[in-house]
């Protein structure tokens, strides 16, 4: 078996286990295993494609701190869905994302000091952070309101606006505050998910951490837009005048550097 398909193979059975140990103790209902089960087979897919296209042997030391941290957003997304609306076991849910927020900062350090850091491994962060956003953000919406869905749909709705306006695409500077956010965002929710907080607290620091979100895409869109690749003039031509041409000249566009 190659080491290509060895990897992400044995993330799905470790996702698995993962799941029988959540339903031998807090009761994992059929939808919790379908929703967990169903992650575990697209992350498994996705990513042994993702190392086919990169051209990887197979996972680096950094590579696999992430499907760890990968694994345990599976169970957490099962929690969730298996809650339907209801409070879920937040006594195994907050662990879980704790531990997964915690390894975040354990994949980077582990790429650098290995000297493994891809374009790749750099990817598979940022989906999985991307997607723990928006499972949490699911476990927050009954109690704390819909709006919170704002919070993990933000960076897919970025993309998806990329998808249709070519100067959304463009490499954005590093950022400090841009990392600030968003690590903010994984503690502020996990700190709600926890219940620790008044209600009232708890949308207020929700909302707050929204708010610094939109602040960081909107400085992010602006540049963007700021920085656009300028357009090519049009060549006017007109309907019912015919305009003698030079052949010996030729006319150039010249695009700012």
């Amino acid at each position: 078996m190659s080491r290509v398909r060895n990897g992400p193979l044995v993330g799905l059975a470790v996702q698995f286990v993962l799941l029988a140990g959540l339903a031998g103790t807090v009761g994992l209902g059929p939808v919790g295993w379908l929703a967990g089960s169903a992650y575990g087979l697209v992350l498994c897919g996705l990513l042994r494609r993702a190392l086919r296209s990169a051209g990887a042997a197979g996972l680096g030391p950094a590579d696999r701190v992430t499907l760890t941290r990968a694994i345990l957003v599976g169970g957490v997304l099962a929690l969730t869905v298996d809650a339907g609306g209801r409070s879920g076991p937040v006594a195994v849910l907050v662990p879980l994302t704790a531990v997964a927020l915690a390894l975040d900062a354990v994949d980077g350090r582990v790429a650098r000091r290995t000297g493994t850091a891809s374009t790749l491994g750099a990817r598979f962060d940022m989906e999985v952070d991307a997607f723990l956003i928006l499972v949490l953000s699911l476990h927050l919406a009954p109690p704390v309101g819909a709006w919170v869905l704002a919070i993990g749909a933000m960076r897919y709705a970025f993309v998806a606006a990329s998808w249709v306006l070519p100067w959304m695409r463009g490499a954005l500077p590093p950022r400090y505050w841009r990392k600030v956010v968003a690590a903010a965002q994984g503690v502020v929710l996990t700190v709600a998910a926890a219940g620790v907080l008044p209600p009232a607290a708890t949308v207020l620091v929700v909302a707050g951490a929204l708010a610094m979100l939109v602040e960081s895409f909107g400085h992010d869109v602006a540049w963007l837009w700021r920085h656009r690749p300028a357009r090519r003039p049009a060549v006017a031509r007109a309907a019912h005048v015919a305009v003698p041409v030079e052949p010996a000249r030729r006319w150039t566009v010249h695009q700012p550097v």
